[in-house]
C-alpha cells in the first residue's frame, strides 16, 4: 500500500470522524446527510483531479472507501426483507389494514402506474424539445461490447408475455423469496405476508387465544427489526459520504460533457416529474413544500446509492415518522415502488430513448398514434419490468423491443448511465412515497398532525 493510498484513507477517516462528532453534538440528521453529500462531491472531484479517474491509486483507495459505502448498502439490503415481511404482518395484527388492504394495494398500484404514464409523456416532451438524435451518441469498443450483451439479455425476456411476467410476482417459494433471490422477491414477500395476515384475522375470530399469541410474537419481532433499522440508519451520513466520493471520483467527465445535451434533457424531465409529485400532493389538500422538505434525506440517499431497494428502510421510516403515513400503507407503497411503476427508470428513460430512435426506422415521433402507443406500452411494461429483472436497462429493452425499435441506443449511453441513474432512482423513490401519502390521505389514515409538524423526527435517533 503506497503513501498516497494511506493518505486518502486517513482523510476519509478524518471526515467521517467529523460527521460522528456532529452526531454527538446533536446536529440534525438532514444536515449531516447534506454535509456528507457535499464533502463527498468535493473530495471525489479532488481525487480525480489529482490522480485521474482510472489511476491505480484511486482504484485502490475507492476499494477501501467501499467498506463504508457498499458495506452500508449491504446492511440496508440485509434488513429489507425482514422489514417488509414483519411490517406488513404487523399491520394486520395491529388492525391497521383489516378488510381494506385490497383497496389500499389497488390504489397504490394505480398511482404508481398512472404516474409512470405521466412520466412517459414528460420523457417524450423532453426528447422532442431538445431534438435529441441517435447520431449524436458515441459508438466505441465499450459500447459495441454492451450491444452484444444487451442482445443476449433481450433474448431472455422478449418472449415473456405480460401474464407470464405477472406470474413472477407470486411467491412460489416464500422462503426462497425471503432471501431476495429473485428480482420480484420483494413483491412476493408482501403477498406472502398479506396471506398470513388474512389467515391471522380468521384464526383470531375462531381461536382468540392463538391469535393473541401470534400477535404478541409478531409485535416482539417487529420491535427488534425496527431497532435494527434504527441502528443501520445511523450510518447514513457515512454511507452517503463514501458513495458520493466514489461516484464523483470515478465518473467519466469527458463523456458527460460530450453527452451533456442528453444529461440536461434527462435531468430536466426528472425535475418536472418531481414537480408533478408535488402537484399531486397539493391536490389532496396537503402542503407540497412540507412533503419536499421532509423527504430530502431519503432522496439524497437514493441519489447517491442508485438503489430503490436499499432506500426502502429509510423510505418507510420517513413515511411513518415524518409524513404521518400509516405503517401498513407505508410498507405497501415502499415495497411495490421498488418494482412497479418506477417513474424515472420505467417511465421517463425508455420513453426518451424510443422517441430518439423512432426516426431511424421511419417512424414520425410527432405522430399522435405513436405517442399514445408509446405511453400505453411504457405504463403496461412498468408493471411487468419486475418479472424480468429490474432497472432502467430492462425497462428500455422491453419498451423498445415491444415497439420493434432498435435497442442499440441503450448501449450507446453506457458512459453516462451512472450519472442519470442517480436522479432516476431519486424520482422512483419520490413516486413510491407520493403513492403512500396520497393513499393514506384518501383512505383517511394519514396523521395530519405529524405531517404538518415543523419538527422532523431525527431518523437516526433511538426508537
Amino acid at each position: 500500500m503506497t503513501f498516497q493510498i494511506i493518505l486518502n484513507i486517513v482523510i476519509m477517516l478524518l471526515i467521517s470522524f467529523g460527521l460522528y462528532f456532529m452526531q454527538k453534538k446533536y446536529v440534525s440528521f438532514s444536515n449531516r446527510v447534506f454535509l456528507g453529500l457535499g464533502v463527498g462531491i468535493v473530495f471525489g472531484l479532488s481525487l480525480q483531479f489529482i490522480y485521474g479517474s482510472t489511476s491505480e491509486v484511486l482504484t485502490k483507495s475507492i476499494d477501501w472507501f467501499n467498506i463504508a459505502g457498499n458495506g452500508y448498502l449491504k446492511l440496508l439490503q440485509m434488513i429489507v426483507m425482514p422489514l417488509v415481511f414483519v411490517s406488513i404482518l404487523s399491520a394486520f395484527t395491529k388492525a391497521k389494514l383489516m378488510n381494506n388492504f385490497g383497496k389500499i394495494g389497488g390504489l397504490i398500484i394505480a398511482i404508481l402506474v398512472g404516474t409512470t404514464a405521466i412520466a412517459a409523456s414528460i420523457g417524450i416532451a423532453s426528447s422532442l424539445s431538445f431534438d435529441l438524435q441517435t447520431v449524436e451518441m458515441p459508438n466505441g469498443d465499450v459500447e459495441s461490447a454492451k450491444v452484444i450483451e444487451l442482445n443476449q439479455k433481450l433474448g431472455d425476456i422478449e418472449n415473456l408475455t405480460i401474464p407470464q411476467k405477472m406470474l413472477e410476482l407470486l411467491p412460489g417459494n416464500p422462503f426462497l423469496d425471503l432471501t431476495g433471490a429473485r428480482p420480484t422477491s420483494t413483491i412476493a414477500v408482501v403477498i406472502f405476508a398479506a396471506f398470513l395476515g388474512v389467515a391471522y384475522l380468521g384464526v383470531k375470530r375462531k381461536k382468540p387465544e392463538h391469535g393473541d399469541m401470534f400477535a404478541n410474537i409478531v409485535d416482539a419481532f417487529h420491535s427488534v427489526i425496527m431497532r435494527v433499522v434504527t441502528l443501520v440508519l445511523r450510518l447514513t451520513p457515512f454511507g452517503v459520504l463514501a458513495l458520493m466520493t466514489k461516484v464523483t471520483a470515478t465518473s467519466d467527465l469527458g463523456a458527460i460533457m460530450n453527452l451533456g445535451k442528453f444529461v440536461v434533457a434527462s435531468y430536466l424531465a426528472l425535475l418536472v416529474m418531481f414537480g408533478i409529485h408535488l402537484l399531486i400532493i397539493s391536490l389532496t389538500g396537503l402542503n407540497p413544500f412540507t412533503y419536499a422538505k421532509k423527504i430530502v434525506p431519503v432522496l439524497i440517499f437514493a441519489f447517491t446509492s442508485r438503489s430503490s431497494a436499499g432506500t426502502l428502510p429509510l423510505n418507510v421510516k420517513t413515511q411513518q415518522d415524518s409524513l404521518g403515513v400509516s405503517e401498513g400503507i407505508a410498507n405497501f407503497a415502499g415495497s411495490f415502488g421498488i418494482t412497479i411503476g418506477q417513474n424515472g427508470c420505467a417511465g421517463i428513460y425508455p420513453a426518451m430513448l424510443a422517441v430518439m430512435v423512432a426516426p431511424s426506422v421511419g417512424i414520425d415521433p410527432l405522430s399522435v398514434s405513436f405517442i399514445l402507443k408509446l405511453i400505453a406500452v411504457v405504463a403496461i411494461s412498468s408493471f411487468g419490468v419486475a418479472g424480468v429483472g429490474g432497472g432502467a436497462t430492462f425497462a428500455a429493452l422491453i419498451v423498445l423491443s415491444t415497439l420493434n425499435l432498435p435497442i442499440e441506443i441503450v448501449a450507446l449511453l453506457i458512459s453516462i448511465e451512472p450519472l442519470i441513474d442517480m436522479a432516476r432512482t431519486a424520482v422512483n423513490v419520490s413516486g413510491s412515497m407520493t403513492a403512500g401519502v396520497v393513499t393514506s390521505k384518501v383512505t383517511k389514515q394519514l396523521d395530519t398532525v405529524v405531517y404538518k409538524s415543523e419538527v422532523q423526527k431525527d431518523l437516526s435517533s433511538a426508537v
